[in-house]
């Protein structure tokens, strides 16, 4: 694995279906009713109901161990929720994107700067990690 600056990492792709909306629901606890019901999503304002935050920011820390190969090496990992992740309610459901550069290497850590997208739109914003070498 190449651990230089400007190293682009194979970009990763998860589907996201309301299936794992309701499984994430109830592993992690959050029931919030915009995560699963069309009707409060809308009357709040948002296109329909949306993936978990966290469930979004999983995806792409589960793209960065693939990367690391070892979670252990991960030292640092995070980002700003910028822009929510609608899930049509349709067995195809939506994908979330996954790329990754190596913007530093710095005393045996790599600074790894992640792009997370879903349809071509940013979800995810100063998304960033620290990597041992």
């Amino acid at each position: 694995m190449s651990w230089a600056p400007g190293h682009q990492f194979e970009p990763q792709s998860y589907p996201v279906r309301r299936s794992d909306l309701i499984r994430y629901a109830g592993a992690s606890g959050d029931f919030n009713p915009i995560h699963w019901s069309d009707r409060v999503a809308t009357s709040v304002g948002l296109p329909s109901v949306i993936a978990h935050g966290m469930y979004t920011l999983a995806l792409a820390g589960r793209a960065l161990t693939t990367w690391a190969e070892d979670p252990a090496r991960v030292v640092s990992f995070g980002a700003r929720f910028t822009k929510p992740v609608p899930v049509p309610d349709d067995d195809l459901g939506i994908t979330v994107e996954v790329a990754g550069v190596v913007k530093s290497v710095e005393r045996g850590q790599a600074m790894i700067e992640l792009t997370v997208t879903n349809a071509g739109q940013k979800v995810l914003g100063v998304s960033r990690a620290v990597v041992r070498c």
